[in-house]
């Protein structure tokens, strides 16, 4: 790992006498809330339900992707599917299905899987982790099109990924069952190419080499995930291979319409506690933020300002989505090994996600510079919107400055749990 001490800042701001930090309030907003209570025998009935033929899969060897996006209960969902191919005679294995990421190393995508209780001790079969491909085909411009080497020598490949919007690019397709054949399965060389022509072409791109992998891989069947705003699974579909694109549009729509969003349209400071490769590609939802390293999310809400205090433990140190903070402290920056990060920002082909924002020395500095930087012809210290959020994942508790109050008091979709408080820090400056 990579890691930068970064020097201490003082910097002087005139005008800071003006700022004071808001009261805030805790406030509950409200979205579907339907989820899939048992999830195993979920998964079972899909399985006998959707898939024609299990005989067909007796004494094959099946492999299973696990890729990158934080799901819960994926170990759950996995071992379940694993046990009910052991039933009907196949012997199935695992493989960490993730492009660039976890630094672009077989070790460290074996390592990202883990977190998340991953491992051939908890699944009961073989978890191999390789970054050597195979040349499966082409697109007609030329681009070789790869898949991972354990998944085309086994008998089978179940393609199994979360499906939500993507981070950079609005498409029939965008982060879902398609997307791990294209950049999943096409681990770190297959994905940097891919990435090369752009994510504006992704859209037409994907479904090219979806094609190229039903055609030439030995696809076996697909199971998406969809998850509601509460970060639980409302949805598990599994399909056959050649429903695959069908069922992935149809749940990118479902999708779409489970997005937590703010329930209200401006926000002036945004403190977001933690970013992460398990939150978003982009460490923060850019659907939720408005903030991505690519265009297209600009009117998704107006946010003058964001704070980004701190990396969590699952993305390991990978810092992509720190990019678009106006500000953070050097606490945060300390603890990004931007040679992973960097890695995953060129495989991406977007180098501004590797840009390092303003940081100052701690929580409170960065709350009231972000405060005294906001601007607008109706902009009031006294009145600042202020927003605190866990992290894009978790977008039901959250706080919000007392200057809300008139907005939301009678909002169908917000209850309001607490009077306003001051913010507490620590004696250091970070908030508690």
């Amino acid at each position: 790992m990579k890691f930068i001490e970064f020097p201490k800042m003082d910097i002087k701001v005139e005008g800071m006498d003006l700022v004071h930090l808001p009261r805030m309030m805790k406030i509950r907003q409200k979205y579907d809330d339907r989820r899939i209570a048992d999830i195993k025998a979920h998964i079972l009935a899909q399985m006998e339900k959707n898939l024609k033929n299990p005989g067909q899969y007796k004494g094959k060897r099946l492999c299973i992707t696990a890729g990158s996006r934080g799901i819960p209960h994926l170990d759950l969902i996995i071992r379940t599917i694993i046990d009910r191919l052991k039933e009907w005679g196949a012997e199935p294995f695992v493989i960490p299905a993730m492009g660039s990421h976890g630094g672009g190393t077989a070790e460290g995508q074996r390592e990202l899987i883990t977190t998340y209780n991953i491992t051939e001790e908890s699944m009961g079969v073989p978890v191999l982790s390789s970054m050597e491909v195979v040349q499966i085909g082409e697109l007609s411009d030329g681009t070789p099109v790869y898949c991972d080497r354990h998944a085309h020598e086994s008998d089978g490949v179940i393609v199994l990924n979360k499906v939500k919007p993507h981070t950079d690019f609005r498409g029939k397709y965008e982060s879902g069952i398609a997307k791990m054949l294209s950049i999943g399965l096409a681990k770190h060389k297959g994905a940097s190419l891919f990435h090369m022509k752009g994510f504006a072409t992704f859209p037409e791109r994907i479904p090219q080499v979806c094609d190229v992998f039903l055609k030439r891989a030995p696809i076996a069947f697909g199971v998406g995930i969809v998850q509601n705003a509460y970060d639980e699974i409302s949805e598990i579909e599994v399909m056959e291979k050649e429903l695959i694109l069908e069922k992935d549009a149809e749940l990118l729509k479902i999708a779409k319409s489970k997005i937590a969003t703010f329930k209200f349209p401006h926000i002036d400071v945004l403190i977001i506690d933690e970013i992460g490769k398990n939150v978003s590609g982009n460490g923060h939802d850019p659907n939720i933020t408005g903030r991505s390293n690519s265009p297209g999310f600009e009117n998704v809400i107006s946010i003058q300002k964001i704070f980004i205090r701190a990396l969590n433990e699952e993305t390991h140190h990978n810092a992509c989505g720190l990019a678009m903070a106006d500000i953070t402290t050097r606490r945060c920056l300390n603890s990004v090994d931007f040679e992973t990060t960097w890695v995953n920002v060129v495989t991406s082909t977007r180098l501004n996600g590797g840009v390092i924002p303003m940081y100052v020395e701690n929580d409170r500095d960065a709350i009231l510079v972000a405060i005294r930087t906001c601007t607008g012809a109706n902009f009031e210290f006294d009145k600042v919107k202020v927003v605190r959020i866990k992290d894009t994942l978790h977008m039901e508790e959250i706080e919000v400055s007392e200057s809300y109050y008139g907005e939301i008091k009678n909002h169908a979709e917000i209850d309001i749990l607490s009077e306003p408080y001051d913010m507490r820090f620590d004696e250091e400056g970070f908030l508690i």
